[in-house]
């Protein structure tokens, strides 16, 4: 991967401030089995509510299983396939929006899984891959094409695998893929007290 590095206003973990998401994927390289088991291990280890652990996620290789990452791909808006289709792996997270203990409505479902989803990004991170996650997709034809339960909302899809060198990024993505990363200031997100008085 090559170094890019958030700019952040105070120092964080190095391996959250190199978490990004980018597109230019190298397609000939797969991910390593234990790698692979090594994201959803980290993905399992999330906080949630009761420890219901509410997300459900399904990956498809292209590499052991071409029919089935085809079936994920084609789940994907046009401009999501367009750079998508270089990419290893790529995966559904759902939100099981019933609790395990009492099948009551669990309304934490959704944060709990983009939690899990957060812990899957930074193991990326720290192994040199590179995820990035999207709601450009069709929820329905995702369901369908992977069994998902009615009680279960396909909430993103994610692709996972190595970075392009950067020399053999093609040209028409190069803008995008080696912009710098932005973020809104602290003061704008997160409040000291109350709503509105910026933390800085």
């Amino acid at each position: 991967m090559f170094d890019k590095p958030a700019h952040t206003s105070v120092p964080i973990h190095d391996t959250l401030a190199r978490r990004w998401s980018g597109r230019a994927y190298d397609a000939r390289r797969p991910v390593p089995r234990d790698q692979l088991l090594a994201l959803f291990e980290a993905a399992r280890w999330a906080p949630s509510c009761y420890g219901d652990q509410p997300w459900r996620m399904v990956v498809c290789d292209r590499f052991a299983d071409a029919a089935a990452w085809q079936r994920a791909l084609d789940c994907l808006v046009e401009g999501n396939q367009s750079w998508a289709r270089y990419a290893p792996l790529i995966g559904v997270v759902a939100a099981d929006t019933q609790f395990r203990h009492n099948d009551e409505p669990n309304r934490w479902a959704q944060y709990d899984s983009g939690a899990a989803a957060m812990s899957l990004c930074v193991q990326a991170a720290a192994l040199g891959l590179m995820v990035h996650q999207m709601g450009g997709f069709d929820p329905a034809r995702a369901a369908a094409a992977f069994a998902i339960p009615e009680r279960c909302t396909p909430m993103a899809m994610f692709t996972v695998g190595w970075q392009l060198a950067q020399e053999d990024i093609p040209h028409d993505m190069r803008e995008r893929e080696l912009a710098p990363r932005r973020r809104h200031p602290l003061g704008e997100l997160f409040f000291a007290s109350t709503w509105g008085n910026g933390l800085a």
